[in-house]
């Protein structure tokens, strides 16, 4: 099950809508908060894809709180974010995520991203 975080609702259903034709489980969470609380209750996440500019929690903080318990610290994390300065980039790695991908990304480079970084983890 991949985890799709965004306060947009219409990119919540553009990712939603690409992963699930290509055959992958999703469910989305609204902002950091409602994600962690979807992590907590879901164990069959096996991926996160996060924007970082949400409100009530961003996706800076939404990552260094899933790599703060040790059952997600191997979780594989994506940002897709507008934000792309090089400083937007190393505190999105230094949080803790696996790949930092500016919008817009194209169906089949975010499903090849997401299909490398599950295989990694088996």
């Amino acid at each position: 099950m991949i985890l799709i975080v965004d306060d947009s609702e219409m990119v919540r259903n553009y990712y939603y809508y690409i992963l699930k034709n290509r055959g992958l489980n999703v469910m989305s969470a609204i902002d950091g908060a409602d994600a962690l609380e979807k992590l907590l209750k879901n164990t069959g996440i096996s991926m996160v894809i996060t924007d970082i500019n949400m409100p009530n929690m961003d996706g800076y903080t939404l990552i260094e709180r899933i790599r703060e318990m040790p059952e997600f610290s191997s979780l594989p994390i994506i940002i897709i974010s507008t934000e792309d300065e090089a400083v937007d980039k190393r505190r999105g790695f230094l949080a803790g995520a696996n790949l930092y991908v500016v919008k817009p990304i194209e169906p089949d480079t975010l499903v090849e991203h997401i299909h490398i970084l599950l295989e990694e983890q088996s």
